[in-house]
């Protein structure tokens, strides 16, 4: 990173990490909408009346939201890490 002097850097990339998990979680409301009509679309909740594929898709839909909201963490935390450790 850019700030790599005294503690005000490390204050600057907290705060920073901090804004980035907030728009991270601000976007998670416009990834509702088309998870909600993907499975509508797939009828993932007719389970005996789908092929086995189609379950493995709903199943990837359903976790989509769960991959999105570890990556924005794991990018705010080891903005947070890299000014601690490095």
């Amino acid at each position: 990173m850019m700030f790599r002097n005294k503690k005000g850097g490390m204050f600057i990339v907290i705060i920073m990490a901090i804004m980035l998990f907030m728009v991270g979680m601000i976007a998670v409301n416009f990834l509702k909408a088309p998870i909600t009509d993907a499975r509508t679309d797939l009828d993932c909740a007719n389970a005996a009346g789908i092929t086995d594929g189609t379950k493995l898709l709903c199943l990837n839909i359903d976790i989509a939201m769960v991959y999105f909201i570890i990556l924005v963490m794991s990018i705010a935390g080891g903005a947070i890490l890299d000014r601690v450790v490095l």
